[in-house]
């Protein structure tokens, strides 16, 4: 694979970005908006987790002529017909707010018997002025006890299936070993490294 391949990363999450930095080969250079001097905010006018994605990753691309990829996620609950869904990172309103987020989804989740829910990630990435989705799911429940201290967002309540521990329990390790993004990015990863290889 080039060494000196650049690629920019739409998103200035620096939990998502120490992520994504353990997932993609090394002799990918992944730069995140700072470091490419963009500090404004992208419009998420889709109505879903692949158009949000494409907007984000073909607006920076195209202002900075820098291949791009962007990821949507959304925590989809079956008891509340799939939300928060694409809106998940602004549940409880505007601005953001993981803490505001939680309260209000376990708020909602108090008479719900159901408790399932799954996380999906899509990655939209614009290369060389084509898009590609990749995808990654990961299905499990919600729990009314928040345990952990790592991770981010909804992570302290989401139990992935198989196991007995939140997200935010886990090691970033193990946690991109089974979750969403870490799937979605693989399947990136994976892609990069056949194409540029």
């Amino acid at each position: 694979m080039a060494t000196n391949y650049k690629l920019c990363f739409a998103s200035n999450n620096q939990n998502k970005l120490k992520e994504i930095y353990r997932l993609v080969s090394r002799s990918i250079s992944v730069v995140g908006l700072k470091e490419i001097g963009f500090d404004g905010d992208i419009a998420e006018t889709g109505n879903t987790l692949e158009e949000n994605a494409e907007i984000k990753a073909k607006t920076i691309s195209n202002q900075y002529g820098i291949d791009c990829f962007a990821d949507d996620t959304g925590l989809e609950v079956a008891a509340l017909d799939g939300a928060p869904g694409i809106f998940s990172a602004r549940y409880a309103g505007e601005p953001h707010d993981d803490s505001k987020n939680l309260q209000l989804l376990l708020k909602n989740m108090l008479d719900q018997p159901n408790k399932s829910a799954r996380f999906v990630t899509v990655i939209a990435l614009f290369f060389k002025g084509q898009i590609h989705f990749f995808k990654g799911v990961v299905e499990g429940h919600i729990t009314m006890q928040p345990a952990g201290e790592s991770g981010f967002g909804y992570d302290p309540v989401f139990i992935p299936k198989g196991f007995h521990r939140t997200f935010a329990e886990m090691s970033l390790e193990e946690k991109n070993s089974i979750s969403h993004r870490g799937k979605a990015m693989n399947k990136l990863a994976n892609f990069l490294n056949n194409l540029l290889s």
